[in-house]
């Protein structure tokens, strides 16, 4: 397979993961429900109610630090907002920054092909004797 026709079929490809990915986003953002409250209670704050959670609570957060110390309120942290990225319509967000990452490597990889007509030249002069 020449250069040319590999390089047309990368773009190909990256059209079709780009809109796949498109769609299913979308499809995703239509259907999915909003994210699970996990609340335990509410807080009202100058007559506002706002739902609270068990992690985020000082007493949470103190114990979490007392057995592990910082790094693990950073890495309790990082895991609790990392599994918020795969469920309800944030999923759809997730979906469409994959695919359109995937879709630029493909097209950056296939930018960096050389055409068929400059490989074949180097094969000729590396064929002759310097």
């Amino acid at each position: 397979m020449s250069n040319a026709e590999l390089k047309r079929r990368l773009h190909r490809s990256c059209l079709a993961i780009l809109a796949a990915s498109l769609c299913a986003a979308l499809l995703i953002y239509l259907y999915a429900d909003a994210v699970v409250d996990d609340s335990l209670g509410y807080v009202i704050v100058n007559g506002a109610v706002y739902p609270s959670s068990t992690r985020d609570s000082k007493i949470y957060r103190r114990e979490v630090q007392r057995f592990g110390g910082k790094a693990a309120l950073a890495i309790d942290d990082f895991s609790r907002w990392f599994a918020r990225l795969w469920r309800g319509r944030a999923l759809a967000g997730t979906v469409a920054s994959l695919g359109v990452l995937l879709s630029l490597g493909i097209y950056l990889f296939a930018a960096c092909l050389v055409p068929d007509s400059s490989v074949a030249s180097d094969e000729n002069n590396s064929d002759t004797p310097g």
